[in-house]
């Protein structure tokens, strides 16, 4: 039983070490997506094997959904963390191949979690879930983390689980979420929807401009209260403020009725914060622009 729960610590103290790559607040979520992808087929099928051409595909549409918008060409951007997963020690090739290069993938290599990994996923049920956990709340927000989870082929429900990972040790103020709805007199800053029940408001949320996952400050400068729909549109890179703290929405989105076409009347329109609320830092704002935002802005 010992054994077990040190292979169970090791492994998730292996993976957790992934979120050290981001550095300077750069995002880097490439290798923890082929990670997710990788236990994906490894809850399928009980194997972990994602050959190339698979993953020439598949991870390189989630590194474009998910990740920071990049010029990167697709499948040099999937090659990045299929090659250099193998210096985590947690990834392995079934041929040597040089870092970076497409080419030579393409004659037929596939990639699979370390044995020892695979070995520990399969001694202990559930370990799959907690690993997948531990990695997507590392790397993404609360309204993102199901999207991820969905489009690698998990089930969102196993972020209902309980806790596991190993994290940075940071906590989140329990009080930072009240005092953010509180500035922005309990409306949402995009749309100014102030629904409460009993007094108390519902659908809205307060919403970390720069990630609190990639060292956002639980500060009033770098919170926003929005309702539930703009706080997923503005975190998946669908709407974004510009050097005026206008609001920009992204051609990426498109929308035929007139509710999801109101989004498009977004467009330009300027936050009110109330006298005395800390208006969003520039620092926050050019993060959530350069990490988050996808796309161009719509034409004025």
């Amino acid at each position: 039983m010992a054994d077990a729960d040190a292979r169970t610590r090791a492994v998730l103290g292996r993976l957790a070490a992934l979120r050290q790559h981001q550095q300077d607040g750069r995002r880097s979520p490439h290798k923890p997506l082929l990670v997710l992808l990788a236990l994906s087929r490894f809850a399928a099928s009980g194997s972990s094997e994602l050959p190339w051409d698979v993953a020439e595909r598949e991870l390189a549409e989630l590194i474009q959904e998910f990740g920071p918008a990049s010029k990167t060409p697709r499948a040099q951007s999937a090659a990045y963390p299929f090659t250099r997963l193998r210096s985590d020690g947690v990834w392995t090739l079934d041929r040597d191949v040089p870092m970076d290069n497409v080419g030579p993938l393409r004659a037929g290599v596939t990639g699979r979690l370390e044995a020892s990994l695979e070995a520990a996923l399969r001694s202990r049920p559930g370990l799959v879930d907690d690993v997948a956990r531990g990695l997507v709340e590392a790397h993404f927000p609360a309204t993102v983390a199901p999207d991820v989870l969905v489009a690698v082929g998990l089930d969102p429900e196993l972020l209902h689980g309980g806790t596991v990972a190993p994290g940075t040790g940071r906590r989140r103020s329990s009080s930072w979420p009240a005092r953010v709805l509180e500035a922005w007199d309990r409306q949402c800053a995009f749309c100014g929807f102030d629904g409460q029940v009993g007094g108390v408001p519902v659908g809205l949320e307060a919403a970390h401009i720069r990630w609190f996952t990639v060292d956002g400050p639980d500060e009033l400068d770098n919170g926003l209260a929005l309702c539930s729909l703009h706080h997923k549109l503005f975190d998946r890179g669908v709407l974004g403020l510009d050097d005026d703290l206008a609001l920009v929405v992204s051609q990426r989105f498109s929308a035929r009725t007139s509710h999801g076409r109101a989004i498009y009347e977004l467009h330009g329109r300027r936050l009110q914060p109330r006298p005395g609320t800390p208006t969003p830092a520039a620092r926050h704002v050019v993060w959530h622009r350069e990490q988050v935002f996808h796309g161009l802005p719509l034409a004025a």
